[in-house]
């Protein structure tokens, strides 16, 4: 069973920064690739960044919307990864999610097992 806690939201103005946390209650973390989503009301859960396992040289990989401001990281010593969000933008608004999986990072939430309960973020005007 792998549990996640996602942490770090909160409320920023337009070209502010925050860094989310996900700590992983898990054995083996090093192991499973760790993507971030959102999610705003109305909306679908939508692919943030992913990060791969040790194994694959921690590959990383974003959506075209965050390439450039948003970074994704892992220490897998302390079971965490991490997203450092730059030159944020009211449209990043919604509810961040950390999710993990076994092997290869997807941007399909379906392919996630296991998902944490979200943070919020919210960047004013």
């Amino acid at each position: 069973q792998v549990q996640l806690q996602e942490s770090g939201g909160g409320l920023v103005q337009a070209g502010g920064s925050l860094r989310l946390s996900c700590a992983a209650s898990v054995r083996f973390f090093s192991t499973y690739a760790m993507g971030w989503f959102r999610q705003v009301p109305g909306k679908e859960r939508e692919f943030v960044a992913g990060i791969g396992i040790s194994g694959s040289g921690g590959s990383t990989y974003y959506a075209d919307s965050v390439k450039g401001r948003f970074t994704i990281s892992r220490d897998n010593p302390r079971n965490t990864v991490y997203l450092q969000m730059n030159s944020l933008k009211p449209e990043d608004t919604a509810v961040y999610y950390c999710a993990a999986r076994k092997t290869v990072v997807s941007s399909t939430g379906r392919a996630y097992d296991y998902w944490g309960q979200g943070t919020q973020v919210t960047v004013s005007s």
